[in-house]
């Protein structure tokens, strides 16, 4: 049975966009994986929507990194890993990126699934499956950002 264990966060997420934000915001990010690593030995969680489990890589890691700590809210969203793998569910399918290394590992289908966390918003989770062993891999998590979204007006 996979272990469900919360990675608490003690380190302040710089909300910034300068490069030296962005390199403490990869640091969290990093210390995190290492921390839930230790705590899912297994590195993986079980996926109600794909009824499969997703697994934890070093790719998920890199790619995560690269991705994640662009943004505030992308790097906070990593901290709800456990509950994204779990609770994300399909949305689309779509074909690797030509020309992208890192995509090149997977086959003709990249799974992007969304959780919508409550109080905080949709989260992306990009799953791709890995040549050979077929395995679903975790390989980005980021959040959409809603550009659509009008001013709030206040009436009485």
């Amino acid at each position: 049975m996979e272990q469900k264990n919360e990675i608490i966060l003690y380190q302040e997420i710089p909300l910034g966009r300068t490069k030296e934000e962005i390199l403490q915001r990869e640091k969290i990010i990093k210390n995190f994986y290492v921390a839930w690593n230790i705590a899912n030995p297994g590195k993986r969680i079980y996926n109600v929507s794909l009824q499969a489990f997703i697994h934890i890589k070093f790719l998920s890691f890199q790619e995560t990194v690269e991705k994640a700590s662009r943004s505030y809210k992308s790097t906070l969203a990593v901290t709800y890993l456990t509950e994204i793998l779990e609770l994300a569910t399909v949305v689309n399918y779509t074909k690797p990126k030509e020309g992208n290394k890192k995509q090149s590992r997977f086959y003709d289908i990249i799974i992007i699934m969304q959780y919508s966390k409550a109080n905080f918003g949709i989260i992306k989770l990009t799953v791709g499956i890995l040549r050979g062993s077929r395995e679903k891999i975790q390989y980005c998590i980021t959040t959409i950002e809603k550009t659509t979204a009008q001013p709030a007006t206040y009436t009485q």
